[in-house]
């Protein structure tokens, strides 16, 4: 699936199941509530926190898949096309830090 496709997708779920998006401000928090399930898991799997006994262990697929839902929520209802947006990230990322990570001794 493209990130066009995504978008796509993800907005006739929201008006189709959804009904409609939620204000920006409500998926924002919604976002940061995702990223902190993903932080979790993250801490627990590959860190050196440990799971309590009650708790169960998640699924770092699944939480990632929902960081990027509100993600395509907030790129549709704010205009963003997230291939375009992207493509221009990279291009920055790509002339900004073409040699500084091969040049990073911390990374040899």
């Amino acid at each position: 699936m493209t990130l066009e496709q995504a978008q796509k997708t993800v907005d006739e779920w929201i008006n189709k199941h959804g009904v409609r998006y939620f204000n920006e401000l409500t998926n924002m928090a919604m976002l940061t509530e995702e990223v902190g399930e993903v932080s979790r898991i993250i801490a627990r799997e590959y860190g050196e926190q440990s799971y309590k006994k009650e708790s169960k262990k998640g699924e770092l697929a699944d939480e990632l898949a929902d960081v990027l839902f509100v993600i395509i929520c907030l790129a549709n209802q704010t205009g963003i096309d997230l291939t375009d947006a992207l493509t221009k990230n990279l291009d920055k990322k790509t002339n900004r830090d073409n040699d500084r990570h091969k040049n990073n001794t911390k990374l040899a």
